[in-house]
Formats: structure tokens, sequence, C-alpha cells
């Protein structure tokens, strides 16, 4: 429904004549990584949640705290384009099939490009919504006209027929199926299990991966993961508003399994203890890297749960933990597929608000009909947007993206390998689009 524009990062200069160390690493590419790190963790000082994880040394955050104060942004910009030619000298563009080490220099590249233009938007720059996202996460998503989600629209009332509008009708119904307050850990816990043992059947994990459960309230987010180094997560889940049960598998596979958490523990497993790769102790949210991360944790739900798996498993065990009716579960989950459709009517909607051009009453309404919810939600959608900005592409174009990398194999094994390989490499969003 969507085209999608990727930018993808190339280089200018050869490999060839780089200097490496005795084990086959690029020397200049370990220096390169050190500054980075460095420099992320700087801007971070700047920024509140620009850092979404870092388990590297204590002393390199300790210094970005002390040196934060006497960096300006403008420094923080021209230190991230220096650092940016030193890794483009070590990405050689002319190469089809790329070495890991070449894929490494263009993460990083892609990476600094990132931290450029974030560093812009906090020095007051205006971007376009398109513009942001290509400079932020690598793509660049459309913004379709609101009207062309009507015949969406138009399928989904037939779903949920009678008086009122389509959205309160919606509501009314996925209400039956709100897991109540006392119930929600045992589902929650429930959910999560069955997650891990579908990804481990696939997946080879850390021996010692492990992950907390909190749940908390005043976030505008439904639920997150902070991962704490040592294959550890803490995963928490926003209770402001009622935890739907279809949620429970959703939030169990994309903040766990094979989600945030286990993209994280990979990641840790083999750049981080296996390569030596500092770069990647540290994640800044405005990156490619949440693309990718975003987008493997929702096509997650799907990869665990294939077919009416999902289904099934929410009338067998879920909803008999949390005390709800199985009658018409399987209506509800083919309900809230269709709605799916409506996911990049959300882009449109942003950025039409944060250009200016609605304000926060309009958006708000437009979010209540082409997303189909009460108000309440439609609030906390609203909120998200406007702290979170181009950020919301990841959730869609991201899934599309790895669905489409993903799904090229042809068995479920072999599907399952694609996504580990995802996981554990390099990867930027333009690779998707490769074979």
């Amino acid at each position: 429904m969507v085209v999608r524009k990727v930018l993808v990062m190339l280089a200018s200069a050869a490999l060839a004549a780089c200097a490496t160390t005795s084990g086959g690493e690029p020397a200049g590419l370990n220096a390169i990584a050190d500054d980075y790190v460095l420099l992320q963790l700087t801007i971070g000082e700047k920024e509140a949640g620009y850092i979404d994880a870092y388990y590297g040394p204590e002393a390199v955050q300790a210094q970005a705290k002390a040196e934060a104060p006497d960096q300006s942004l403008a420094q923080l910009s021209s230190r991230a384009l220096a650092l940016r030619d030193r890794a483009t000298a070590f990405a050689d563009a002319a190469d089809t099939t790329p070495s890991l080490e070449q894929r490494r220099a263009r993460f990083l590249v892609a990476q600094l490009t990132a931290a450029i233009t974030r560093l812009q938007m906090l020095q007051g720059e205006k971007l376009s919504f398109q513009d942001e996202a290509q400079g932020l996460f690598g793509v660049r998503p459309e913004t379709p006209a609101l009207s062309s989600f009507d015949p969406v629209i138009a399928q989904i009332e037939r779903l949920v027929p009678g008086e009122g509008p389509l959205w309160k009708r919606i509501d009314e119904f996925q209400k039956r199926f709100d897991v109540p307050a006392d119930r929600l850990r045992p589902v929650m816990d429930a959910a999560i299990a069955e997650c891990r043992k579908r990804t481990l059947a696939h997946i080879a994990l850390p021996a010692k991966e492990r992950f907390e459960l909190a749940l908390v309230t005043d976030k505008p987010w439904s639920g997150y993961n902070y991962y704490q180094g040592g294959y550890h997560s803490k995963i928490e889940v926003n209770t402001d508003l009622p935890v739907r049960l279809d949620r429970a598998i959703d939030l169990g596979c994309h903040e766990g399994y094979p989600g945030h958490h286990v993209y994280n523990a990979l990641l840790e497993r083999e750049l981080v203890n296996g390569r030596g790769w500092r770069e990647f102790t540290v994640y800044p949210l405005y990156s490619p890297q949440s693309l990718l991360a975003e987008g493997s944790a929702n096509y997650g739900i799907d990869l665990a749960f294939p077919g009416g798996e999902a289904v099934a498993f929410d009338t067998q065990v879920l909803a008999p933990l949390a005390g709800l009716p199985t009658g018409e579960i399987a209506r509800y989950v083919a309900l809230n597929k269709e709605m799916k459709g409506l996911t990049s009517a959300r882009y449109t909607i942003a950025a039409q608000f944060l250009a200016g051009q609605i304000d926060e009453a309009e958006a708000t309404r437009l979010l209540q009909k082409y997303q189909l919810v009460s108000p309440e939600r439609a609030a906390q959608s609203l909120r998200f947007i406007k702290g979170y900005r181009s950020y919301i592409i990841n959730y869609g174009l991201g899934q599309d993206m790895v669905r489409g990398y993903v799904e090229r194999g042809s068995s479920t094994e072999a599907r399952w390998q694609r996504m580990e390989k995802i996981l554990s490499e390099p990867t930027l969003p333009a690779e998707l689009l490769g074979s």
C-alpha cells in the first residue's frame, strides 16, 4: 500500500589501503568505534532519552558526563561529521558483496548520519516528516492521502455493524477483552513464556539470558524494553489503559522473544563479546538501528505465532487465565488484523500535526477516525507522536521491510535463520531489500 524508498548509505573510498590488526580487523575502525561511543554518550547528556541502552565501561560514561558541559551542539555536530568521514573511508561502495567489516563501517556511517540529523534538530532546524525520517532512520516514508484509507474503514465497518461512531462500536467490542488488572501479571507471564519457548525452538540464546517484568503507569508507550547488558533486560508494560488480551502475545514477542531482548542479547554475544565491536554497547534511539529493532520486534509476533496459532493460544490459555469469554476471540483477532491496514494513516496525521498544518484537537479527531480508537487511546497516540515524532514509522514500515526480507525464506526454518541474521549482524534498512 505504501511505496518505500530507502536511503542507502554508500561509501566512497577503498578498504585496501587501511591497516588491520593481527586478527584481521581494521585497526582504524576500532578507534573510530571508541570515538563513536564517547560521542553518542555525550549527545545523550544533551537530550534525555537519546540513549536507549549502554552497557560498556563506566569510565566512558563518566568521561561523557564530564565533557558534555564544555561541548556545544555545534561542536558535537563537527565531531560527528569528522567521525563519519573517517568511517566512510572503510566502507567500499564498489563491492556488490561487502565483507562483514565493510558492513560494520557502513553501519557506523549510517548511525553517524542519524546523529548529525538529530543534532541539527536539537539546534532548531526544521525538517519535514519525510526528511527527518530519512536522516534519522535511513528510510523515506510516504504519507498517503487519508481518503485512501476510506475503503479499509468500509471493510472494517462490515465486521462491526451497528449504530453510532465506528470507533465507539469497535471500542465497546474490544473492551470485552480487557484483561482485569489483578489477572494481568499471570497473563503476561504465560504469554512471555510461550514467546520464549517458541523462539528457543529456532534460535540458540545465551545461557544466562533473563528479563524482569514490571507493570508501570504514566508512560506514552504501551511497553518498553530497557536492555541492561549481560543478556539481561527489564521489560515494562504500561497500565494507564487496560491491556487487551491480544496485546499479551504482542508485548511478549515485541519486548522479549524474538523481539528487543533477543535482538540486544544476540548483538552483545555475536558482535560485542564475539568480535569486540564496542560500538554495539551503545544504542542511540534515533538511528537506523531502531527501524531494525522495532520492525523485527513487530514481525516477530507473526513469526512466532503463524496462521491461527495466536488465536488458539489466546483461546486455550490466556483467556481462561484472564477470566475472559472465548466465544468471539477469532472475530476479535480478525478485526485487529484488518485494522493494521490503517497503520500508515498515522504517518500522514503525524506529518500534518508536526508541520503545524493541524492542531492538537484535529489530530486527535483524525486519529480517532483513521485509527478507530477511543478518545483516550487517541490522546495516548498523540502523546507518543509529540514525544517521538517520526519514530512511529519504525513499527509499520520497519515491520513490512523485515517481513519482505524474512519471508524470502522458503521454509519455516529458513525464515527463522533469516530473522537471526538480521538480529545478530550489523544490518542496515537498505540491506533488507537485497537477497
